[in-house]
């Protein structure tokens, strides 16, 4: 199924509605970066809000989707 990339959190938010598959993590990762660069974050930002502890995911987890943000950042137009 093919998901569009989301431009707001709404758009986000709305990904929640379907069963978790690689296209839709994609989506959300490819979203997240769109949004994040439209309110004028960084990379770096992001990559620190990723890596910060919790409850989620544990730290070889964490650092495995900072790595996958750093390889999409540059990709996501």
């Amino acid at each position: 199924m093919y998901y569009p990339i989301p431009r707001s959190l709404e758009e986000m938010a709305a990904l929640s509605h379907y069963p978790v598959s690689e296209e839709l993590v994609a989506a959300a990762i490819a979203g997240m970066i769109t949004i994040c660069r439209a309110q004028g974050h960084t990379l770096a930002d992001v990559q620190a809000w990723v890596l910060d502890d919790d409850d989620l995911l544990d730290a070889k987890t964490r650092q495995w989707l900072s790595d996958v943000v750093e390889a999409a950042w540059s990709s996501v137009a």
